[in-house]
């Protein structure tokens, strides 16, 4: 079993590196695109990242442009706020790339207006918060993958 984890343009380096863990945690490959809000060797993405970020599976991206070009056949399947359909809704399947946006404000609209198919969300049950943070938005989506993978 594996899965793709892409973040388009990360801003927070602790979010980062906590997702580096998840994905060598869960045998998951991480696709960072640029640009990044942080240099890729800041302190932060390695405390967050410890000592397990050399032995990431770990594709880096000039910039979306060069992200879709190069993965143009792959299965994509995009998280947002704005989804409709909900992330357990998921066809998952081995190599699915899971796409998430920036922290401040996403996917780029463009993505999520031509992708509504494939746009999932995660259920929100209070109207104070409008997003989960990134890092635990992946560490959900990607836990509730290979619990379905893992039973079929």
């Amino acid at each position: 079993m594996s899965l793709n984890i892409v973040l388009i343009e990360p801003e927070i380096p602790n979010n980062t590196g906590n997702i580096g863990r998840l994905a060598l945690a869960t045998g998951s490959t991480l696709h960072l695109v640029k640009p990044f809000g942080f240099e890729i060797d800041d302190s932060r993405l390695k405390r967050a990242g410890l000592d397990y970020w050399q032995h990431l599976d770990i594709v880096y991206y000039d910039d979306i442009d060069d992200f879709f070009t190069k993965n143009k056949t792959a299965n994509m399947m995009y998280l947002s706020s704005h989804g409709k359909q909900q992330h357990w809704d998921i066809p998952f399947k081995d190599d699915l790339f899971l796409v998430f946006g920036k922290e401040s404000v996403g996917l780029p609209k463009h993505i999520t207006q031509n992708n509504e198919d494939s746009l999932f969300k995660i259920p929100l049950y209070s109207k104070h918060i409008r997003s989960l943070n990134l890092a635990n938005a992946v560490s959900v989506v990607v836990y509730e993958g290979l619990r379905q993978l893992g039973s079929k």
